[in-house]
């Protein structure tokens, strides 16, 4: 069995990734030969990290955690170490129940598998491992969350909201150009809360800024911000540097304001509706994504009809959804009663992402004729597949070129026209 071998699993979101990666930076320091998210891991040692958002988040979590504790009874996998969210939210529950697991870390205190591995020499690990195709990369600038929404486990796994210095930041930003890296995706719990524990004030339009003026970031990218205190600075920001997409991620979850207020969300429709026409009428043509909930509790067939009327009137470029399920340990779970049949939840989830197909294919037409930048991820079948600064990696859309057109490299930006659109992505040819 090749002990010298790891495998990592990353399940959830971009911070758990970020995670991982400095996690193989260490390991790879010690001397082994890491790999991650294999499909079959194989007689060595396995490292999965988990996620505990939602219902379906700790499912897939804990699936993956049996399968390999089944390949290490077939004798196929050897030590399996668990770290991340779930296990950070229930750490002696899967101590008790997961017997053959070798050892249990939360969200924290992961180093302590690099203690337990390490032997003989090693040398001076570099701050990340890189997973993501070499021209972007995430950057966490803060752990935790102070907002604790009534739905939200995330506050009782990962603590307070915590920011990193502005300097490390900035320092491990140069890091990642001097890789190779172009495009930044800045990723926090709640990014529009930075500096308020270290500098006693918001600074994530200062940390932009400075992070706008590395020599070689091509593209920033801002992902989770809140509504409410909004820092309308930050839109200065994005209109005086070119290299700061007019592309903002910022979760509103619903609009009508009883349904607001029992969501512990602490902002109203109206607020909601002016904070979407300043944004817009601050950068003109950003593209908006956000995410939406159906099903929370005292959300009836009016609050939902509210809620589709304003998705009609936002027209949000890039939208998710998903429906409300109790989450252990949260305000709504031990106040209110989660009344709503499921089935009345996924009729209503899915007449809202209708709707939003709709509206993205409106969106998406809007730019056939139109002349974009557009980055190249990679080469799949007969075509080129790349971005525009409107499109986050894995979640948005894309640009389609064909292969046969002209030779492309991946991580280069290129004038791209739009020939034609789907619903969602988009079609061109190089100019």
């Amino acid at each position: 069995m090749n002990t010298k071998t790891i495998d990592i699993i990353t399940l959830g979101c971009s911070k758990n990734l970020v995670d991982s990666e400095k996690l193989m930076a260490r390991l790879e320091a010690l001397g082994y030969k890491v790999e991650h998210d294999p499909e079959r891991p194989r007689g060595h040692i396995v490292i999965i990290n988990t996620c505990g958002f939602i219902g379906d988040a700790k499912e897939e979590s804990i699936n993956t955690i049996l399968q390999c504790c089944e390949r290490k009874a077939e004798g196929l996998v050897g030590r399996i170490y668990v770290m991340g969210c779930l296990s950070q939210r229930y750490l002696k529950t899967l101590g008790h129940e997961l017997p053959e697991v070798d050892g249990i870390y939360g969200k924290f205190d992961w180093d302590k598998i690099v203690d337990e591995l390490k032997a003989g020499p090693h040398s001076q690990p570099t701050p990340r491992h890189l997973t993501t195709p070499r021209h972007y990369a995430y950057l966490k600038i803060s752990e935790g969350c102070n907002r604790h929404c009534a739905y939200c486990a995330i506050p009782i796994m990962t603590g307070r909201h915590k920011s990193r210095p502005m300097d490390e930041i900035v320092a491990e930003v140069e890091w990642l150009v001097s890789q190779g890296v172009k495009e930044l995706q800045v990723i926090a719990q709640e990014l529009t809360y930075y500096g308020l524990d270290i500098y006693k004030k918001r600074c994530i339009a200062e940390l932009v800024d400075r992070i706008a003026h590395v020599k070689g970031v091509k593209w920033i990218r801002l992902h989770y911000a809140y509504p409410h205190q909004f820092p309308m600075e930050l839109l200065d920001v994005m209109r005086r540097n070119p290299n700061v997409c007019r592309y903002l991620d910022i979760a509103l979850q619903h609009i009508n304001t009883d349904v607001l207020t029992n969501m512990r969300r602490h902002v109203d429709s109206t607020q909601t509706y002016e904070l979407i026409t300043q944004i817009r009428k601050a950068v003109p043509g950003i593209h908006l994504r956000t995410t939406l909930m159906v099903g929370f509790p005292g959300e009836g067939d009016r609050e939902f009809k509210e809620l589709m009327e304003f998705t009609k009137w936002a027209r949000f470029e890039r939208m998710g959804a998903f429906a409300y399920s109790h989450e252990d340990g949260t305000y709504a779970a031990r106040h209110f009663r989660d009344t709503i049949p499921d089935a009345v939840k996924q009729e209503r989830l899915d007449r809202l992402m209708a709707l939003q197909q709709e509206i993205s294919a409106q969106v998406q037409a809007q730019k056939v004729g139109q002349t974009l930048k557009v980055i190249i991820d990679r080469k799949e079948g007969e075509y080129y597949v790349g971005r525009t600064e409107f499109d986050s990696p894995e979640v948005d859309p894309e640009v389609l070129i064909p292969v046969a057109e002209r030779r492309l490299r991946c991580g280069c930006f290129y004038k791209v026209r739009i020939t034609d659109s789907d619903d969602f992505d988009l079609y061109g040819t190089v100019e």
